[in-house]
């Protein structure tokens, strides 16, 4: 049985999957790779790959997916395949880096008092069910994994995709306000062996918004890639 490693986004745990739980299983034993403990990508993916099976299909949502980037070329032998879902290779500005190094993180911050979310979809972003799930992650993970992961740099990588040579998935959502269609876009016309699937009607929170079309296009890409 292949092995799925799974790497989340932002201030996001294992309940970010927890909607796909048994169409995942069905492809696979999955793992969960641990973002949490370090400051730097090359850190992070390092220690998912110490964690990890000898080979295996790599799943990336969001920040995971710029994770999931650093470890393909770390470990090129030990990637099957890589998905990159809601992500982006796009480097931070000078501005948008300080501001995080400040710790404002619009978009990714906690949903307030007003009770939105800017990570869903317009029509959700006051959902109370998925407003608890979002609260629910941050408050587990907490201050000292927020500070860890808004410290990380991310350089453009688009250059590094072309260096990817296993098949590639990326999965844009149409209604994403927090990474642009055209920089996901981009990411499939940089990589070699990309197929490119768009969710529509959906926010920046694919795995919670769109569980069940998530999974079919993972299980259906997996299968078409021989994985």
């Amino acid at each position: 049985m292949r092995d799925l490693v799974l790497l989340p986004g932002f201030m996001c745990d294992a309940d970010l999957w927890a909607d796909m739980l048994p169409d995942l299983e069905r492809l696979g034993r999955l793992h969960y790779g641990n973002v949490y403990q370090d400051d730097t990508l090359e850190g992070m993916a390092r220690r998912v790959l110490g964690e990890s099976p000898d080979r295996f299909v790599l799943i990336g949502f969001s920040m995971g997916g710029f994770v999931a980037r650093v470890l393909t070329l770390l470990a090129p032998e030990r990637v099957r395949g890589v998905a990159f879902v809601a992500s982006s290779a796009r480097a931070y500005t000078k501005e948008e880096t300080e501001r995080r190094r400040q710790g404002y993180l619009p978009g990714n911050r906690a949903p307030g008092a007003g009770g939105v979310a800017m990570g869903l979809h317009p029509d959700r972003e006051r959902d109370p069910v998925l407003l608890d799930r979002l609260r629910g992650m941050q408050r587990r993970l907490g201050p000292e994994v927020r500070a860890r992961q808004a410290a990380l740099v991310r350089n453009d990588g688009y250059a590094d995709l072309e260096r990817i040579a296993c098949p590639a998935l990326v999965v844009a959502c149409r209604q994403d306000r927090l990474r642009s269609f055209a920089e996901t876009e981009r990411m499939a016309q940089h990589l070699p062996h990309a197929r490119f699937d768009i969710i529509e009607d959906c926010g920046h929170m694919a795995p919670l918004e769109r569980p069940h079309e998530l999974a079919a296009l993972l299980a259906d890409w997996i299968s078409e890639a021989g994985l």
